[in-house]
């Protein structure tokens, strides 16, 4: 299993802002995400796919890095956005 590295950042950014309620501190979550996955980097055709996707997929460009990673990694997208599940651009899960 494996998470786009900017989805470190986007947890930092929900449990700063008040939207997830962590057990542990920051720190230690991240830590514990990239010692269970592996955290892939953003790549060139990453980047390249998201600029490609089409107007039905959210505009946040870390919801497009992140749908575009598992497009080029082969993998399903765990996620509970409705607007990405309805945008079928990626295969999603939950």
């Amino acid at each position: 299993m494996a998470v786009c590295d900017i989805t470190l950042l986007e947890l930092t950014t929900l449990a700063s802002k008040g939207r997830i309620l962590l057990g542990l501190s920051l720190e230690s979550i991240l830590q514990e995400i990239e010692a269970r996955f592996v955290v892939l980097p953003i790549s060139s055709r990453a980047c390249a796919r998201a600029m490609g996707f089409p107007a039905a997929y959210p505009k946040d460009p870390a919801d497009r890095i992140i749908g575009a990673t598992a497009l080029v990694e082969g993998l399903s997208l765990i996620t509970a956005d409705r607007a990405i599940h309805r945008s079928k651009v990626v295969h999603t899960i939950w």
